[in-house]
């Protein structure tokens, strides 16, 4: 779990360290300084709301019966998978025209008011940080009881996010941003793919789907969750030592459908694409 969780929290926290980077560039590229003040209320703002939202997921989770528990569960992990490949098709369009969609909202909101450019920003944070709450509660439930590991990779891949966000910002390193995100987009295919295949367990052992004891294979004895090979495996890829055919099933369609479609060649990438030097281009 924590090389997904890291690869999540980096993925999630560069697209929100990104717009933050971008709005506050154009803020200072234009000399208008004075407006930054309006923008870190509505980061700020986006910010606690994401925390509070994984907090009420938590506490609402720890009311519920086993069975409602998985319910809840399952569901979000579905919820997860939406949002996980919603955000790897909408990231690999909109990386190349980003920055100046969001200076463009910019330009708007400051002919607004000040308000507008809160509101901007909370927007712009806030939904990442939603999502990346839904991940995490995702996260915690797949993984076993009592492990720190979703955590400690949320944490490493977020802080990296914003290292590297700094980075672009001072034009201190230039990377191709598409192709980053094709890279890590790739990688999250198959991680949505183990997450989708636990929400649907859940969703068995709480008996809202059959085929709970119906497996399409059993690798306890030879592949077991608690060798180092089997624990790779799982924070990689979601390993499940006893998978369910519905389980499989699901893997194995999620993957053959959103993997090609994922890499797809899309009518700009004929063109070719300059490397991002930082924000503030």
């Amino acid at each position: 779990m924590l090389f997904s969780s890291a690869l999540i929290g980096l993925r999630e926290g560069l697209e929100a360290a990104l717009v933050v980077s971008i709005l506050v560039a154009f803020l200072v590229k234009t000399d208008r300084k004075k407006s930054l003040r309006f923008v870190w209320p509505g980061v700020g703002a986006a910010v606690v709301l994401s925390v509070a939202f994984g907090a009420i997921l938590t506490f609402t989770t720890a009311q519920l019966d086993f069975e409602h528990q998985e319910l809840l569960g399952g569901g979000l992990s579905v919820i997860a998978v939406f949002f996980v490949t919603a955000m790897i098709f909408w990231m690999r369009k909109a990386s190349r025209s980003i920055a100046a969609e969001l200076r463009g909202k910019m330009d708007h909101a400051l002919d607004v008011g000040p308000w507008a450019v809160l509101l901007l920003s909370f927007l712009a944070v806030g939904r990442e940080g939603l999502e990346t709450a839904v991940f995490f509660y995702s996260a915690v439930q797949t993984a076993q009881s009592g492990t720190t590991q979703p955590l400690i990779g949320f944490a490493i891949g977020i802080a990296l996010a914003i290292v590297l966000a700094y980075l672009l910002y001072k034009g201190a390193v230039r990377f191709n941003i598409s192709k980053f995100f094709m890279v890590t987009g790739v990688l999250l295919v198959f991680v949505a793919a183990g997450v989708l295949g636990y929400g649907l367990h859940d969703l068995q052992e709480g008996a809202f789907l059959p085929g709970l004891n119906t497996l399409a294979f059993d690798a306890s004895n030879w592949l077991p969750e608690t060798s180092w090979y089997g624990a790779l495996l799982k924070g990689i890829l979601n390993y499940s030592q006893q998978t369910t055919v519905v389980q499989a099933v699901a893997w194995v369609a999620y993957v053959v459908i959103v993997l090609p479609l994922f890499l797809k060649p899309s009518k700009q990438s004929a063109r070719r694409e300059p490397a991002v030097a930082s924000t503030k281009e």
